[in-house]
């Protein structure tokens, strides 16, 4: 999977995922979440893909498992790079998500990678404990949804760059750690809570970082993106 940051793709409509593609050269990875899917339908994912861009499928599918077995069969058929589920879900849920994420991928295509949300970098500890009612931190309760997600035989987790070198310690390095909640050090956070610059998620142990209106809202994204690339790869 090619390691370039993905790029949110948070607009609404294809009018505007198009002409904010257009002004990049080449294929980019990009995330298309529940805005863009949901406003749109699966026909969004063809049009990506036709433009050579590769995906991952932001959705988050959270249900009883026989719902998300027959939704990840479905999803299985488009060319994609990553998909996830929350974590919280739990093992048989996670379990059938790939089971039906097997089963609907063509023979002549990869299977996507399936990972598994832990908690939002929204989410701060205190509201965690308060409205979820978890008692433990909130690098434990990442690390035990990880772990279950792991034992699922998932490839990997949605995680905030500050638990990515946990999980790595705990689940190895080939599990894979996509760390949204990125900013240029300049950058106003916006709703994200526990986030970092690419520099740092890269040495926190980030697999993959997701970056949204870093880029998006920039005067000039493509330079932004450059900018995040050169941090992520080092080069800076």
């Amino acid at each position: 999977m090619n390691p370039k940051p993905f790029i949110a793709l948070d607009f609404k409509d294809w009018e505007m995922t198009s002409a904010f593609l257009d002004q990049f050269t080449g294929s980019l990875n990009v995330k298309v979440g529940m805005e863009l899917y949901l406003q749109n339908g699966p026909v969004i994912l063809e049009k990506i893909l036709n433009k050579n861009h590769r995906i991952f499928l932001d959705l988050k599918l959270h249900d009883i498992p026989n719902t998300v077995y027959g939704a990840m069969k479905g999803l299985a058929g488009f060319d994609l790079e990553l998909i996830n589920v929350h974590a919280a879900g739990g093992s048989v849920m996670m379990e059938k998500a790939l089971e039906g994420l097997h089963a609907g991928t063509p023979a002549n295509q990869s299977r996507a990678k399936l990972i598994a949300v832990t908690q939002l970098t929204s989410t701060t500890e205190e509201q965690m404990q308060q409205e979820q009612l978890i008692s433990a931190t909130i690098n434990e309760s990442v690390l035990h949804y990880a772990s279950l997600a792991k034992g699922a035989g998932l490839d990997g987790v949605v995680c905030s760059p500050h638990e990515s070198r946990l999980i790595q310690e705990h689940c190895g390095n080939d599990f894979i750690r996509v760390t949204p909640g990125i900013r240029l050090a300049e950058d106003r956070l916006g709703d994200q809570k526990r986030v970092t610059t690419p520099q740092m998620a890269k040495e926190l142990g980030s697999s993959y970082i997701v970056v949204g209106r870093s880029i998006t809202s920039a005067e000039n994204p493509v330079l932004a993106y450059e900018r995040i690339v050169q941090e992520w790869e080092g080069n800076q």
